[in-house]
C-alpha cells in the first residue's frame, strides 16, 4: 500500500509538471513537419523583403507573443532568417533560471566554428567573445557567477571579434515574456569590412526566445539585417545571417544541455 501511494504521488507530480507546460503544437499549430525538423538538425528558413517574408512564428494561430516578431519587422530588414530547435528533455527538468545562466556565459561563444565555403574548412566565427562595460566603455569584464535568482530584465554589452567583420559590438537585452525568456542582440556600432560599413548601426538584430515545453526546451530564433544593395549583390546575405544565428543558437543550446 505504501509503495502504491508513493507511486501515485509521483505520477500526480509528473502530471502536474507536464500540464503546466505548453506543447509545440500549442505554439505552432499543425506544424508536425516543423517539429520533426526542429527536434533533429533544426528548422531554418530564409526570406527577403523583396519577395515577401515567410515566417512560421507569424502564422495565424501562432502562440508566440506578437512582439517577438514585430520588434524585428519594425526594423524594416531586407533579409530574415528564422530557426526553430527543440532540445529534448523531461518537462520541468530545465527552468528559466537554468536558461538564463546558460546564456550568461558570453565567453562560451569564443572559438565556435562555422563551415567556410571560401576556405573549405571549419573556422571560428568569433575569435574572441567578452562582456564590456557599456557602449562607451569597451574594456572587457568577466562573466558573472551563476545566478540564484532570475532577474525580470537585464541589459549587457558584448564585444565579439568576428571572422569577417573584426571587432563587432552588441547590446544584449534579456526579459521575461509570455512563458519564457527572450534575449535580443543588436549591433550598436557599424559592422565593417576593410573599414567600409557593411551593416550600419542597429541594422542587425537577432532575437531568441526560450520556453520549457512538453517536448523539452523550445529555442525560437529570428534575425534580420538591412544591407546596402552594393554589398548585397556581392555577398550571400542569407548565409551570412544564418551562420551567425546558428552559432549563437548552438551556444545557447549547448549551455542549456550542460547546465
Amino acid at each position: 500500500m505504501k509503495k502504491m501511494i508513493l507511486c501515485l504521488t509521483f505520477i500526480l507530480m509528473c502530471s502536474a509538471a507536464f500540464a503546466q507546460h505548453r506543447s509545440f503544437d500549442d505554439i505552432f499549430p499543425n506544424a508536425r513537419d516543423i517539429l520533426s525538423a526542429a527536434s533533429g538538425s533544426g528548422y531554418v528558413r530564409s526570406s527577403q523583403r523583396a519577395n515577401g517574408f515567410i515566417i512560421v512564428g507569424n502564422r495565424q494561430g501562432s502562440g508566440l507573443a506578437p512582439q517577438i516578431i514585430n520588434e524585428i519587422l519594425a526594423r524594416n530588414p531586407g533579409y530574415l532568417v528564422e530557426s526553430i530547435s527543440v532540445i529534448a528533455g523531461t518537462p520541468g527538468s530545465v527552468s528559466l533560471l537554468d536558461i538564463y545562466n546558460a546564456i550568461s556565459n558570453i565567453r562560451g561563444l569564443r572559438g565556435r566554428t562555422y563551415s567556410s565555403a571560401t576556405r573549405n574548412q571549419d573556422v571560428p566565427l568569433f575569435e574572441e567573445a567578452t562582456r564590456i562595460v557599456s557602449q562607451r566603455q569597451t574594456n572587457a569584464i568577466p562573466d558573472p557567477p551563476a545566478a540564484v535568482v532570475l532577474p525580470q530584465s537585464e541589459t549587457v554589452y558584448l564585444r565579439l571579434r568576428d571572422a569577417n567583420f573584426g571587432n563587432t559590438f552588441y547590446r544584449g537585452d534579456m526579459s521575461i515574456i509570455q512563458n519564457g525568456l527572450r534575449y535580443t542582440m543588436s549591433n550598436f556600432r557599424s559592422m565593417t569590412y576593410l573599414l567600409i560599413p557593411v551593416i550600419r548601426e542597429d541594422r542587425f538584430v537577432a532575437q531568441m526566445y526560450f520556453e520549457p515545453i512538453q517536448e523539452g526546451v523550445l529555442v525560437y530564433s529570428i534575425a534580420g539585417a538591412d544591407i546596402s544593395d552594393f554589398f548585397a549583390s556581392r555577398i550571400h546575405v542569407e548565409s551570412a545571417i544564418s551562420k551567425r544565428l546558428a552559432v549563437i543558437t548552438e551556444w545557447a543550446a549547448d549551455g542549456i544541455r550542460d547546465r
